[in-house]
């Protein structure tokens, strides 16, 4: 049985910060939940869901390519993504975040990846 993307209590996080951008507020947030490939170097930093659908994420997108960027994703496309060795995409159990979204952007721009 696999994890599933992000949890419940994550959920309700994404959302209120998506609440939040909907509203017009200008917020820095810390990312929530960073989801993995662990066989094609992807990594997605979220911090904010739309409430309209609740599964359009927002947040920092590596593909590995060297061009890591701020951008949206839906939940929904992630859960039926696969690498090369046929493994999903996972959740890092043992993410915390250790500054903004806009930081983690920042130094992924400068370094060309997501920092650990």
């Amino acid at each position: 049985m696999t994890q599933p993307l992000i949890t419940a209590e994550q959920h309700a996080q994404l959302l209120a910060v998506g609440e939040a951008r909907a509203n017009g507020q200008s917020i820095d947030p810390m990312p929530v939940v960073r989801l993995f490939t662990p066989d094609a170097h992807a990594t997605w930093l979220l911090a904010a869901l739309d409430p309209t659908d609740g599964d359009t994420a927002y947040g920092l997108i590596d593909l590995g390519l060297g061009m890591p960027e701020l951008g949206t994703v839906k939940l929904s496309d992630l859960a039926g993504i696969v690498g090369p060795r046929q493994q999903p995409v996972m959740r890092d159990l043992y993410f915390r975040p250790t500054r903004t979204l806009s930081e983690y952007t920042r130094a992924a721009e400068r370094d060309g990846a997501i920092p650990d």
